[in-house]
């Protein structure tokens, strides 16, 4: 019996995978999006992948949400083109967006173990910055601290029903923590932001999910919907009208006029009654007789 031996080609190494030129990614307490130039992470680095990215306001770390240019995991693309209309779509000019951004790295364990230790002191800080407040007269609340990775500076958020002139307090909290100290007034709903955990549809609150530009809502759109007036029931967390009111307000109006529109009846067909309520989503109207009696019919029948 002869025996052959036959040495198998080795195969091809595979290719490195490629590097995105940019990646957009969410940096700070307050959930910004930022594009950042990348030369560091490849297109296989996950979505959600905590980074070392600077930023203008420092070095922070970030978590990667998709690369320019690049295939994501559900096979889609993104370009900057894309991604310029995602923002023209979700409010323009008023989307919290840094474009001068560089990846420095994939965030180390080190990396992350020091981000740790800062929020670790995070009570302290702010137990500071209130005792500081008090003893300088300033009627404010503070929320929220957040420090940097790189220590650049400490930002603390705060509240106060009017402008306040905080540069004593500024001066006194960087004497005491040897960085620099800025202080940001937030706004009710910025304020949730930070600080609220879920509403009363028992899910996360919007504004810390997805939402960027928190745009007031009127009470006109809940009275649209037929949603609650009392403010015990329609209210955020931060006390204002809810912002998912306004994801169903532009199909509430289009439904409005097309039901307006099927109001007028046939020539000759006397009405039952006086029209008192318009029913968006079901089609219908509520009509009051002369015997004080309503009945519910469909739309313009």
């Amino acid at each position: 019996m002869v025996l052959s031996l036959e040495i198998m080609p080795a195969d091809d190494p595979a290719p490195d995978p490629p590097i995105p030129a940019a990646v957009v990614a969410r940096y700070g307490y307050l959930r910004t999006l930022g594009e950042f130039s990348n030369s560091q992470v490849t297109a296989t680095v996950r979505c959600g992948t905590p980074l070392v990215v600077r930023t203008p306001r420092g070095t922070e770390v970030a978590s990667l949400l998709i690369g320019l240019e690049t295939a994501n995991e559900g096979g889609q693309r993104l370009d900057r083109a894309g991604l310029q209309e995602y923002i023209k779509a979700s409010g323009g000019a008023s989307f919290p967006i840094t474009w001068n951004g560089r990846v420095l790295r994939v965030a180390t364990r080190q990396d992350l173990a020091r981000q740790r230790s800062l929020e670790e002191v995070k009570p302290q800080h702010l137990n500071l910055a209130r005792t500081l407040a008090k003893e300088h007269g300033l009627a404010v609340k503070i929320l929220e601290v957040e420090p940097l990775l790189g220590l650049e500076r400490v930002t603390f958020y705060f509240t106060s029903a009017q402008r306040v002139d905080f540069r004593s307090l500024v001066r006194a909290l960087a004497q005491q923590l040897h960085t620099r100290v800025e202080l940001r007034q937030v706004g009710p709903r910025d304020a949730a932001r930070l600080t609220a955990d879920y509403d009363r549809c028992g899910l996360s609150c919007c504004c810390q999910q997805f939402l960027k530009v928190l745009a007031p809502v009127s009470l006109r759109a809940a009275r649209l919907q037929q949603a609650p007036t009392d403010p015990a029931q329609s209210s955020g967390r931060c006390g204002r009208l809810r912002c998912c009111l306004r994801y169903e307000q532009a199909a509430y109006e289009a439904l409005r006029g097309s039901l307006s529109a099927a109001r007028p009846r046939t020539p000759g067909r006397a009405r039952r009654g006086e029209v008192v309520h318009l029913g968006g989503l079901t089609a219908t109207e509520t009509q009051r007789g002369h015997d004080a009696g309503c009945s519910v019919i469909a739309a313009g029948s």
